[in-house]
């Protein structure tokens, strides 16, 4: 299968800024490219309309939509729909969502693993066009529960993961599996729960596209560079994975003091001057040179989807320039 490339790009710029830049990863040969839906920040899909009325080959996907804020039957309705705009150029990017996040708006990050088994399958089965009755523990429909419309097709499904549950339930289900690699390496750790899940897969099914998830900051100016992605996980560093702790050798906990100081106290400066060099491991720094000794391993165990996501860089066009190199370099 050849190589594979996409980027993945956080909420949190003007809407505008998102057609250049997917222009930009077009021209340099992305396949793919990816808007988060985080809770208080643009919203990804108005964003990725935009796009795909803008682009003329690159995928766009939603990374990611969860069951909790956004109902099912409303995913469905959204992937077909999106389907019909961009000519069956939508990735419905799913997963569980950041239980802290969740906490912000009241709602409680019940049964996860359940949630997930059960909208994966009747968004799937609504878009074969067929009727959904469902009696499970997260999703109760009764046979009125179907598209009044038909969708253009069955939208491939990517499953957000990072718990060996949910990984192994992305190679088991989904079409697709954006786990986050943090630090890039975490990929050796995070493969052989997906391949569990590979084992009880349905034949019928596509073979899953395994996207290789990490962070990178791009820049000749790696000072620049250093600053945004510690900005980064100063925001996100509080709600991830215990499997990303652990390969970071950093506890959840230190995160509470950088969480305090950007979410409470709003003093950014003093939260992101708090990320130390092992935090920071969580991506990679520097230019392609850099990028690519990080990768060829990966790409050597037989990883052939390479995701980039943010910060990119503290110039997010010249990121997409240097990334360009990537691609060149490993087609």
């Amino acid at each position: 299968m050849p190589m594979r490339f996409s980027l993945r790009l956080n909420n949190d710029l003007p809407s505008l800024e998102y057609v250049t830049l997917a222009q930009a990863a077009e021209a340099e040969g992305f396949d793919q490219f990816w808007v988060s839906n985080d809770l208080f920040l643009r919203s990804n899909i108005p964003i990725l309309t935009r796009v795909a009325l803008r682009t003329e080959r690159i995928h766009v996907g939603t990374g990611i939509l969860n069951p909790y804020t956004i109902h099912p039957a409303e995913m469905a309705m959204v992937a077909a729909t999106m389907d019909e705009i961009s000519g069956n150029r939508f990735l419905l990017g799913l997963a569980a969502g950041a239980g802290d996040f969740l906490d912000w708006v009241g709602i409680e990050q019940t049964q996860p693993l359940i949630a997930m088994r059960e909208t994966i399958t009747a968004v799937r089965t609504l878009l074969q066009g067929e009727r959904v009755r469902m009696d499970g523990q997260f999703l109760r429909w009764n046979e009125e529960a179907y598209l009044r419309f038909e969708p253009p097709r069955v939208t491939p499904i990517y499953l957000g993961a990072m718990g060996p549950k949910m990984l192994s339930l992305a190679g088991e289900l989904a079409d697709g599996v954006l786990p986050l690699l943090f630090p890039p390496e975490h990929y050796f750790g995070v493969e052989p729960f997906v391949a569990q899940g590979l084992a009880n897969r349905n034949s019928q099914l596509v073979p899953l596209d395994f996207a290789a998830c990490i962070w990178v900051s791009l820049s000749q100016d790696r000072a620049g560079a250093r600053r945004v992605l510690a900005q980064k996980i100063a925001y996100y560093g509080h709600a991830l994975g215990e499997l990303i702790y652990a390969r970071l050798g950093v506890d959840r906990e230190e995160f509470r003091p950088i969480e305090q100081a950007l979410q409470v106290e709003r003093d950014e400066e003093k939260a992101i001057a708090l990320v130390d060099d092992r935090m920071l491991r969580i991506g990679v720094v520097g230019g392609p040179a850099d990028l690519i000794e990080r990768l060829e391993p990966l790409v050597a165990a037989g990883v052939d989807h390479l995701s980039f996501g943010p910060p990119l860089g503290p110039d997010p066009q010249e990121a997409v320039r240097l990334l360009g190199q990537i691609i060149r370099h490993f087609r």
